[in-house]
């Protein structure tokens, strides 16, 4: 059992705090078995409630006191899985919030946008909220050592990091997990639940993605190649977003005319579901996008960090219109910190335009030999 980075901070929450624990994340990361595994440990009478099974969905979208105490009984806890296949959650979670205040409450979620439009407003000051991803290198380094972290380096960026990847044997078992994940898990709920008329293009546009993490994207080429608008496009990008699947970075930018800023660089929370995507398992030896993906992973696993140790700040690249770039920027306490991303060991310099424009801004060279302290 992998300990999550999360599992002290969810057992205090419950424990010693009374609002509503909400903990979201795709599908297939662990939350349940995070859950169930810091509910044995807390000594209390519990129900738990999986709401895939539609036998609890009248009760728990009722807005009926009655019917709702008649399922929690006596029960000090309610665990509610998948939360947000049941319609109006939010407004009977604050009914249960408000009218039971010794009834502990948490409840998990794989698609941020249908539970967070659901709960934001009638819970408003009422949740604590937790984001749980595919497994952190943070989170292996408490059980491997360095060296036993970077020898499977090169599995981690050809399968990922979902919790099942990590304990199946043999290249086969894992990529029929991962084209399992990718064909019926990974978006099955921004298609239920965000009514796509061309539920077809979502695919499309995830393999163009995966072809182009870590490049500049243009909505405009996108549209024109998925034959949509580029408003459109934008929209599936946030519904995928806001399904787990990938992330943004925006330019960062003090000096709009020499500085790109209009377009984003996109990258996925995992790299095993890119190349999944991209039907690529190759070994990094032998990728021609072996740049790329070193990005991706190290990028996602910094977003993990930054989530996990509660890190305030913001994140970007950035690039300059005569070519001067940085991978990965963050901007923390009024600090400025740039870093590039390199397969191949060495030290890098920074760029002279970098330099100049943010003396007082720090650099760093992130190889497979020096990158741990950057993720863990």
């Amino acid at each position: 059992m992998i300990n999550r980075a999360i599992t002290q901070l969810l057992r205090e929450d419950l424990l010693h705090n009374r609002k509503i624990v909400i903990v979201y994340g795709p599908r297939q990361v662990g939350k349940t078995t995070l859950v169930q595994e810091i509910l044995a440990g807390i000594p209390v009478k519990k129900i738990e409630i999986n709401a895939d099974q539609i036998k609890y969905h009248d009760v728990l979208s009722s807005r009926d006191l009655t019917k709702m105490q008649n399922l929690i009984g006596d029960n000090e806890l309610i665990f509610i899985d998948e939360a947000q296949n049941i319609s109006n959650i939010g407004i009977n979670l604050k009914i249960l919030y408000d009218s039971l205040p010794d009834l502990k409450i948490i409840v998990t979620g794989s698609s941020s946008f249908d539970l967070a439009n659901q709960i934001q407003e009638p819970l408003t000051g009422r949740t604590k909220t937790y984001r749980l991803y595919p497994i952190a290198v943070q989170e292996l380094s408490r059980m491997y050592t360095p060296f036993e972290i970077k020898d499977q380096l090169e599995n981690y960026l050809t399968y990922g990091m979902y919790p099942e990847i990590l304990q199946l044997s043999g290249d086969q078992a894992k990529r029929a997990h991962l084209q399992e994940l990718t064909s019926s898990y990974l978006y099955k709920d921004v298609l239920q639940l965000s009514n796509i008329k061309h539920s077809d293009k979502i695919y499309k546009l995830l393999k163009l993605l995966a072809f182009r993490a870590g490049s500049l994207v243009s909505l405009h080429e996108l549209g024109k190649s998925l034959e949509m608008s580029h408003e459109t496009v934008s929209s599936y990008i946030d519904l995928l977003e806001k399904g787990f699947i990938v992330f943004r970075l925006s330019g960062f930018s003090r000096n709009l005319r020499k500085e790109v800023t209009k377009m984003n660089k996109i990258y996925f929370y995992d790299t095993g579901i890119r190349n999944a995507l991209l039907e690529n398992f190759n070994q990094p030896a032998y990728r021609h996008d072996l740049g790329s993906l070193w990005e991706n992973f190290l990028i996602a696993e910094r977003r993990k960090k930054i989530e996990y140790d509660r890190l305030y700040g913001s994140c970007y690249f950035w690039r300059t219109y005569s070519g001067a770039e940085l991978d990965y920027v963050e901007e923390r306490d009024g600090r400025l910190h740039g870093y590039e991303i390199k397969w191949k060991p060495g030290k890098g310099k920074a760029p002279a335009t970098w330099q100049e424009t943010y003396p007082n801004a720090s650099f760093h060279q992130l190889n497979p030999d020096d990158f741990l302290d950057f993720v863990v």
